[in-house]
C-alpha cells in the first residue's frame, strides 16, 4: 500500500474488551441525531488486514446467445440496443429455467447481471399472458430504481405499465400508478406493506414474484414484512430468489415460500478476496483526519466510498472533505430520494470522487470502478465490514479497503 498508515501490532490479550475506548472508537452505534443503536461487534483489528488473493479463474463459456434465448423479438432487439451479445453466467443459467415456469434460487456475487437474469424472462412472460402481473423486492431505494431502470430498457415498447414503490418518495405518483393496475411492480418491501395495508396493493393476482438480494433484505430486519408480503400472493406462483448467500435464515424462507426449485450457483469466492486490506492508526480526532485528508491525496485512490456510523456525522465529514478542495457529497437516510438520487448520480458519472455513506444508505449501490473503501468507523459486524469492502475489486481488478483504527 502506497500509505503512511502507522500500521501497529496488536496483541489480543492486551485488548480491552469493556469499559474505556475501544477500537474505532464508541462501541455503540449511533444511528442517527443523538438516539444510541445497539452495540456494535468487537472485531479484533488484526480481521482487517489481509493481502489481496486474487484467483485466476477460468473464462466461461457461456451455452446461449441472448438470441438463442425464446423470448420476444421486441426483447432481444432491446437487448441488442444495449449491447448485449453474450449472457453472463447467472444469465446463461438462469433464463432458460426461468422460462419454463419453474421456481429458482439464484446464488451470485452482486454486480454479475442478476437483473436483466430474472427481469428478461419475467417481462417475455408478462408480454405473452396479458393477465399476468409480477412484484419484484429489492432491500434498498436505489437497488428498486436500478431494477426499474433496467425493465424500462429491457421492455422498451411493450406497453407495459409498472409501479415503483420506494420510500422517501411521494405517495402520489405511487397511487397514481397502482389505480392503472400496472403489470409489475418494484419496490422495497416496507413500501410495499404500507401501500398493501392501505388496501391500494392487492397482490392476489400477481403470478411471479422476484426478491433480489435476499440475505441483505433479511440482515436489514424485513423478514416480517416480505413473510406478509408472500403469503398475501397466491400459491399458484413462481418464485424467484436471487441472494449472494445462502444461510439458514435464506434456506428456510425459501423452503416456505417456493415449490421444488431448481438452484443455479454461480458465485465465484468471496469479492473480499480481490481486495488489499490493512488498517490506518490514528491517536486523536485531528489525526484521524489528516490521515484521512493525506490518503485522499494519493493518486491511485481514484473513486473512494467511505463509511461513517450517523447521518450527522457523514454529512460533517462530507463537508469537511468539501471545504478541504475535494469532489465530494453524502448519502444517508435522513436526505430525501431526489438528494440521494442525485449524489450517487454524480458518483457513478465521476463528477464527483468521494461517496461518504452510511451502511444502509450505501446498501443496493452498484458501483463498479471503485477502487477503495474506507471504513472511517468501524461496521456494526464483521459481515457487515465484509459487505462494504465488497464494493472494490469488482470487474476482476484489485481493490483496497482501508480501516480506522484508535490506538488510545
Amino acid at each position: 500500500m502506497p500509505y503512511q498508515t502507522k500500521t501497529r501490532s496488536f496483541n489480543r490479550t492486551n485488548t480491552r474488551r469493556s469499559g474505556g475506548q475501544s477500537f474505532g472508537g464508541n462501541r455503540r452505534r449511533n444511528t442517527g441525531g443523538n438516539r444510541r443503536g445497539p452495540k456494535k461487534d468487537y472485531i479484533h483489528p488484526s480481521r482487517f488486514v489481509q493481502a489481496a488473493k486474487p484467483v485466476e479463474r477460468e473464462e466461461y463459456v457461456p451455452t446461449h446467445k441472448f438470441d438463442d434465448f425464446m423470448v420476444a423479438d421486441l426483447i432481444k432487439t432491446n437487448l441488442k440496443n444495449k449491447g448485449f451479445e453474450t449472457p453472463s453466467p447467472i444469465q446463461d443459467q438462469a433464463i432458460p429455467v426461468i422460462l419454463t415456469g419453474c421456481d429458482l434460487i439464484g446464488i451470485a456475487n452482486t454486480g454479475t447481471g442478476k437483473t436483466a437474469a430474472f427481469a428478461i424472462p419475467m417481462i417475455n412472460k408478462l408480454m405473452l399472458l396479458p393477465g399476468s402481473r409480477a412484484i419484484i423486492m429489492a432491500p434498498t431505494r436505489e437497488l428498486a430504481q436500478q431494477i426499474e431502470q433496467e425493465c424500462r430498457e429491457i421492455g422498451k415498447g411493450s406497453r407495459l405499465r409498472g409501479a415503483l414503490l420506494i420510500g422517501g418518495a411521494s405517495m402520489g405518483p405511487q397511487l397514481r400508478d397502482l389505480r392503472e393496475n400496472p403489470q409489475v411492480v418494484i419496490g422495497t418491501p416496507g413500501r410495499i406493506k404500507d401501500h398493501m395495508e392501505r388496501g391500494t396493493l392487492d397482490l392476489s393476482d400477481f403470478d411471479t414474484v422476484v426478491l433480489d438480494e435476499v440475505d441483505r433484505m433479511l440482515d436489514m430486519g424485513f423478514i416480517n414484512d416480505m413473510t406478509e408480503i408472500l403469503s398475501g400472493m397466491p400459491a399458484d406462483r413462481q418464485s424467484l430468489f436471487f441472494s449472494a448467500t445462502m444461510d439458514r435464515k435464506v434456506r428456510d424462507l425459501i423452503d416456505r415460500f417456493s415449490t421444488e426449485p431448481v438452484s443455479v450457483s454461480v458465485k465465484q469466492g468471496e469479492t473480499s478476496e480481490n481486495v488489499h486490506q490493512d488498517i490506518v492508526a490514528y491517536e486523536t480526532t485531528g489525526d484521524k483526519i489528516i490521515q484521512l485528508h493525506n490518503i485522499l491525496l494519493d493518486e491511485a485512490v481514484e473513486k473512494v466510498i467511505i463509511f461513517d456510523d450517523t447521518q450527522r456525522s457523514v454529512e460533517r465529514l462530507s463537508d469537511e472533505l468539501v471545504e478541504r478542495g475535494f469532489k465530494a457529497d453524502a448519502i444517508h437516510g435522513g436526505k430525501n430520494q431526489g438528494q440521494r438520487q442525485r449524489a450517487l448520480q454524480k458518483f457513478k458519472k465521476s463528477d464527483i470522487s468521494i461517496l461518504v455513506a452510511t451502511d444502509v444508505a450505501a446498501r443496493g449501490i452498484d458501483v463498479a470502478d471503485v477502487t477503495h473503501v474506507i471504513n472511517f468507523s468501524t461496521p456494526q459486524s464483521y459481515e457487515d465490514y465484509v459487505h462494504r469492502i465488497g464494493r472494490a475489486g469488482r470487474a476482476g481488478r484489485v481493490g483496497h479497503a482501508l480501516t480506522f483504527v484508535s490506538v488510545r
